[in-house]
């Protein structure tokens, strides 16, 4: 998932594109009118789930992020997260019973080599342990590896500014891959890249003039890999997912990153969360994510927007859901089971409308350590890790709507949406304000 404090950055330099851009005036397009009905996504469909190792795992060995924390730069200490280390046979079970295909997770670089040229076994046990409970309970792993963390050995190297990293990440990713590519995982090679070199600039991983170079090597790092993948698993589906920016995605995501490796990507990973309107340019928050807009439909947009960009690729929603404030009740009265309907109607409309997706992450299973805070919560089940020693893993009401709509494949054909499109959305910049969906009347 993304951090809170670089929302500012990515949302003023939203703005400032989608202005320009809707001020030009770009025609409207007539679209088809709106289905009465929508169709049941195929059987095939991936459902899914979403975690990250550093998020969840908990007994974090020595990285860059606990160093962040160490040094006082977040606004929680870490705790054990939610101990998904030792819990995570019982929370495979809850995704199990969600009716979910695919299970996320990261490999955590940092606990499978401590030192240089070291592996630790029992690091790799763990996931090994891991991706055989993910299947024996009849899902796929999608393997994440690199969700913006690495050794604390690396960050003594110089991180993403040391002319070593690639190397050195390859290494690794290898390893990785030769062990787990027999389970037949999907593939992520970086999280959100643009949003990781925001991060490690912003807590001092880099600075602000080897941005560039972090984006070179990270392009260098998922073609290298990308290679090995396929030399070990025919066959394979990979991707780097991108956090979709509304207005100003290939400004940010196509310039830094995905034209740069598009002819490695299998299908495109796309991590949708907020909307945008001319009303909210300015009213995105840092810290309080459970404010901010979340157009549902807007995932259609970004959906669109890359079915437009590669008419020849699938396209997957990696990431996916709802802010709250400590699990308490939005301000706006939108829940959690409204917004995951809300968000899968406009799924099959797109879908309806021959747009190739093939798969759904909910983000996530469960509550977890936000990039420095606990405050946001985006699980399925809730977690109170201030406050809660047993760690209780308490369902929300989406946890009915998701196992229902995995079971049917999507919502009721005569489902409506419990919120209309906004007027004028940005997430597809002037596109979607000028030829925007609708409901049926």
């Amino acid at each position: 998932m993304r951090s809170q404090s670089r929302r500012r950055t990515l949302a003023l330099l939203a703005a400032a594109v989608a202005v320009f851009l809707v001020a030009g005036g770009a025609p409207a397009q007539a679209r088809p009118a709106p289905p009465d009905r929508v169709a049941p996504l195929g059987a095939e469909f991936l459902w899914g789930v979403a975690a990250s190792g550093y998020q969840a795992e908990g007994h974090a060995p020595d990285s860059n992020w606990s160093r962040y924390v160490a040094q006082g730069k977040t606004d929680d200490p870490y705790f054990d997260s939610i101990d998904f280390y030792t819990r995570f046979r019982s929370d495979i079970a809850l995704a199990a019973g969600l009716g979910v295909k695919v299970y996320r997770i990261g490999i955590e670089w940092a606990r499978v080599q401590p030192a240089p040229g070291v592996w630790d076994e029992q690091g790799f046990r763990f996931y090994d342990e891991l991706i055989a409970a993910i299947r024996a309970a009849g899902m796929r792993p999608m393997l994440t590896l690199d969700h913006w963390v690495y050794p604390g050995w690396e960050v003594d190297r110089g991180g993403w500014a040391g002319p070593g990293i690639v190397e050195d990440w390859l290494a690794n990713a290898r390893k990785v891959v030769d062990r787990y590519a027999a389970a037949d995982p999907l593939w992520v090679t970086f999280n959100e890249p643009a949003v990781y070199v925001l991060n490690e600039t912003r807590h001092g991983g880099i600075s602000p003039a080897a941005a560039p170079a972090m984006f070179d090597r990270i392009a260098q790092a998922h073609n290298g890999i990308y290679d090995h993948i396929h030399a070990v698993q025919p066959g394979a589906m990979v991707t780097s997912n991108v956090a979709y920016i509304p207005a100003a995605e290939d400004a940010v995501n196509g310039a830094t990153l995905v034209h740069r490796i598009a002819d490695r990507l299998d299908f495109i990973g796309i991590d949708y969360y907020y909307g945008l309107s001319p009303d909210s340019l300015t009213s995105f928050s840092l810290a309080e994510l459970w404010k901010n807009p979340l157009q549902p439909e807007g995932i259609y947009y970004a959906l669109r927007h890359y079915a437009r960009l590669f008419p020849d690729k699938p396209l997957y929603i990696v990431e996916n859901g709802i802010p709250t404030e400590n699990g308490m009740p939005r301000a706006d009265g939108y829940t959690r089971a409204d917004n995951l309907r809300d968000t899968v109607y406009w799924l099959q409309r797109a879908v309806a409308d021959g747009i190739d997706l093939i798969g759904y992450n909910y983000w996530s299973l469960t509550d977890n350590y936000e990039w420095g805070s606990y405050a946001p919560r985006f699980g399925l089940y809730t977690v109170d890790v201030r406050t809660d020693p047993t760690l209780t893993r308490r369902p929300t009401d989406a946890v009915a709507a998701y196992t229902r709509i995995t079971r049917e494949g999507g919502v009721a054909p005569d489902y409506r949406p419990t919120r209309a499109p906004a007027a004028c959305s940005l997430v597809d910049a002037a596109a979607s304000c000028a030829d925007p969906v609708a409901e049926p009347r």
